[in-house]
């Protein structure tokens, strides 16, 4: 399931204009005796690439925290792994 997060248009640094379109992954994960929700994230460019990295972590919290750092600095498809990687 995906859940869209926000939109953010800006301009890169030779003037392109962009759209980015941040969205929230959910898939759920059960065993015998636990069942909970592990939290990815999608960005897609209007036009553009897109980008996934599923199952980054359970924490509803956590994932708030990245997205919020994804969103805030208009992270594009292009940088998606490389900052997942750094927060991690």
């Amino acid at each position: 399931m995906e859940i869209k997060i926000a939109t953010r248009h800006c301009t890169d640094p030779v003037g392109t204009q962009r759209c980015f379109h941040y969205f929230l992954t959910v898939d759920q994960e059960e065993t015998a005796q636990l069942f909970c929700e592990n939290y990815g994230v999608h960005i897609a460019e209007e036009h553009g690439s897109d980008a996934s990295i599923p199952a980054i972590t359970t924490s509803a919290q956590r994932i708030d925290e990245l997205m919020t750092l994804l969103v805030d600095n208009q992270v594009g498809p292009a940088g998606l792994a490389d900052v997942v990687a750094d927060w991690l």
